[in-house]
């Protein structure tokens, strides 16, 4: 139990600059020379660039720190190879330091000052100037060549990531003037473990095709490292497995709450439960309502919840051991007194949608009842109603930094979604998606996520790790699905997923 966090897998690490310097020097210290990282990490990219293009020119641009020092190693063993090399260093050579010195001097080809010259004949580019570390966007020589590379569409592979990005955010970082800038890879080498940027977007794009290599860093290392960030895939969490001897109660009994007008939000989500695995299902709605839901959902119960006393009735039952509100139930101080209700009961509980949007006024009677229980709560905003509720954040935190401080400030599991959901625990585990298709931007598909999430928490499912399961789910089922995805074919395509695993 590494950190004292349970049920880390950490295979699944994703690796801040920071926790990536710590790694080095941890192998260091078990006599794994910087040299021989560096040797190994370049020969790693020249091997990437061989296997993926025929020898044709190449421009190696290298930088003054560790990045450039790779560079200078896969100029190396790029020319043995017979291949046509130029170097290209930002800064001066008799400024170098370390292993990179070290490895410049075994270069044996000329030293060329950075210029967009160096990218005349429309060369193979790689660009070693600036890895994860970078802490302020590119300026002079340097964001020139980036630019001419992006103008002219150069193929460019990337040592770490691509110069211009920050490992930790994914963001563009901005010069002094306030312009950012950062080369369209082809490739990104990476070296261990791959870093938060490979998987957020919209920079993940600029990555390319991401390779992780093996450099020799034992994986004992991370033991010492302790790392909160993890990508989200199987492994990171173990779903609920089913007894012969269980019968439908003890598989989970979820509590939907829907609202009368758009329906079909809240029932997408309560088939998703059952999908998911919970073994009982109540929908407690508008009593008119009640002929929809019973209509749509044979397999279902269908209560009235117009009232506090009949949602109290509903959950005096302790059989019904996890509630979802939000999908469908309408935004306003009805959904919020229902909301404070709810969390007023020691169950888990899952909010969405209008759930969250009820409190964009202010927050802060959401966050106190949150932290008053002892039982999980889930948030699962998209963009726009995390920024409702979270006005103050400041976006240039990046994603999975706002998710971290959004699941601080309220004591909720945070699932910021998209592209790339992050699934954020106030314990300060993280964890990433990276298997989401574009075609799951449909409407009804978060009713459907919020749907899985509550199925798996009712199975009785650590709560970080079922709101991890249920995004990994929701992006497999989409991509089984295809193009053409409507939210509704989201949870039938699920137990193919589940066989999958």
């Amino acid at each position: 139990m590494p950190n004292g966090l349970p049920n880390i897998s950490l295979s699944h690490a994703l690796l801040s600059a920071a926790e990536m310097s710590a790694a080095d020097k941890a192998a260091e210290s078990l006599g794994i020379s910087g040299f021989k990282l560096m040797e190994s990490a370049g020969a790693a990219v020249a091997r990437l660039v061989r296997e993926r293009w025929t020898p044709r020119p190449l421009v190696v641009l290298c930088g003054p720190g560790n990045n450039g020092g790779d560079g200078f190693v896969a100029a190396r063993h790029l020319a043995e190879a017979g291949w046509e090399v130029r170097l290209g260093l930002f800064g001066r050579l008799d400024e170098l330091h370390g292993d990179a010195a070290a490895h410049a001097r075994l270069w044996r080809g000329p030293v060329l000052p950075l210029t967009v010259g160096a990218l005349d004949g429309h060369p193979l580019v790689i660009d070693a100037l600036f890895g994860a570390g970078l802490s302020r966007g590119l300026s002079g020589a340097a964001r020139e060549a980036i630019a001419r590379i992006n103008a002219e569409k150069l193929e460019c592979v990337a040592v770490d990531v691509p110069s211009g990005v920050s490992g930790d955010t994914g963001l563009v970082l901005a010069n002094a003037g306030g312009d950012s800038i950062a080369p369209a890879c082809a490739a990104t080498a990476t070296f261990f473990h791959p870093k938060p940027a490979h998987l957020l977007f919209p920079w993940r794009a600029l990555c390319g095709h991401v390779s992780v290599f093996d450099i020799g860093i034992p994986a004992t290392v991370l033991d010492a490292i302790g790392s909160t960030t993890f990508r989200n895939a199987p492994g990171l969490w173990s779903l609920p497995s089913p007894a012969w001897s269980d019968h439908k109660y003890a598989r989970g009994h979820a509590v939907v709450v829907g609202g009368a007008s758009m329906t079909g939000a809240a029932r997408l989500a309560g088939r998703a439960a059952r999908r998911a695995g919970a073994g009982l299902l109540t929908f407690a709605v508008p009593a008119s309502a009640l002929q929809i839901y019973a209509a749509d959902s044979p397999g279902a119960f269908v209560h009235a919840a117009d009232t506090f006393a009949e949602l109290d009735g509903i959950l005096s039952d302790s059989r019904r051991n996890g509630v979802l509100i939000g999908p469908g139930g309408g935004a306003g101080a009805e959904t919020a007194g229902h909301v404070l209700r709810i969390l007023g009961s020691e169950r888990p509980v899952v909010l969405d949608a209008d759930a969250l949007t009820s409190f964009q006024g202010d927050p802060t009677p959401l966050f106190q009842a949150i932290r008053r229980r002892a039982a999980p709560v889930i948030m699962t905003p998209h963009g726009g109603e995390f920024r409702r509720l979270f006005k103050s954040f400041p976006e240039k935190a990046g994603k999975l930094a706002l998710a971290r401080l959004a699941a601080a400030a309220s004591g909720a599991i945070v699932v910021l979604k998209g592209a790339d959901t992050v699934v954020a625990g106030p314990d300060g585990r993280a964890a990433i998606a990276d298997n989401a298709p574009p075609w799951l931007a449909t409407g009804g598909s978060g009713d459907v996520l919020a749907g899985f999430v509550l199925g798996l928490l009712v199975q009785a499912m650590p709560a970080w790790e079922a709101a991890c399961a249920a995004v990994w789910m929701h992006g497999e089922a989409a991509a089984l699905a295809g193009r053409g995805l409507i939210a509704e074919d989201l949870p039938e395509m699920l137990p193919k997923v589940l066989k999958s695993l």
